[in-house]
């Protein structure tokens, strides 16, 4: 199957400024469909119109709840027609929270776990079987450094814990399913310049930040987005457990 045969699914692409929607253009501008799920029904579909205007590739924006399996089975179930078969997906959909340990609520760490963790289980649970037919498929997820120094960049301990999670999930996951001809990798962003740091970072904090930083900027959509798109390919069918840091060298290891 040549690229423009398949199509890739990207959970949380919605965000303007996001690490999501930036993957989408990428992977459309190597030739592949995209489907982009966000929980916001209208910028997944303003995403996707974005992405079929720029590429001329068929891109498809529907509204899932990746948290909710009956939400998940009809959003992907209005792509089975719509979009060639599924070839990769892309677990990005992911939030935040810097709430520290000694206050965050029982409810706070189960939401946070339910979009990080439990929504890609969602999604890949019903997309894996298909690409194992098929003899092919790619699976990225995005975790975070935080996920491997502990925590300290922006998001809290419940963050930390469910990208780490995220990181055992794929390593474990591609020993299953390597047989099949699907890889499946982490990419491990640092400082992102997108929606959720934006605000945050300004002044002196982004400055102290910056400092620590060899190559000396933050990081862009487009740094994580390339290397999603590496991972995509059908080259890199031996590239797979892995966990690929995207930082500038802030946390080498």
């Amino acid at each position: 199957m040549s690229v423009s045969d398949k199509t890739v699914v990207i959970t949380g692409a919605g965000s303007k400024r996001g690490i999501g929607r930036a993957t989408a253009h990428t992977l459309a501008a190597a030739g592949w469909n995209v489907a982009i799920l966000d929980l916001d029904e209208a910028s997944a579909k303003d995403a996707a119109h974005e992405v079929a205007e720029r590429n001329r590739v068929q891109a498809v924006g529907v509204g899932c709840d990746i948290t909710d399996e009956a939400s998940v089975e009809n959003a992907l179930t209005v792509l089975d027609g719509a979009l060639p078969p599924v070839g990769a997906l892309v677990n990005n959909a992911g939030i935040t929270s810097p709430t520290p340990f000694l206050e965050v609520s029982g409810e706070e760490w189960d939401r946070i776990f339910a979009v990080n963790v439990r929504g890609a289980f969602n999604v890949t649970r019903r997309l894996a079987p298909g690409m194992a037919e098929r003899g092919f498929g790619r699976i990225v997820f995005l975790s975070s450094v935080s996920a491997e120094r502990g925590g300290g960049v922006f998001g809290g301990v419940a963050y930390s814990a469910a990208k780490a999670a995220e990181l055992g999930f794929t390593r474990a996951l591609a020993r299953e399913l390597g047989p099949h001809g699907i890889t499946v990798n982490a990419v491990a962003p640092g400082l992102i310049d997108t929606d959720i740091t934006g605000g945050a970072l300004e002044g002196e904090r982004k400055a102290e930040l910056v400092a620590g930083i060899p190559v000396g900027r933050n990081g862009r959509v487009a740094d994580v987005a390339d290397l999603i798109t590496y991972l995509c390919r059908e080259e890199t069918g031996y590239v797979t457990g892995a966990t690929y840091d995207v930082n500038g060298g802030s946390h080498i290891h």
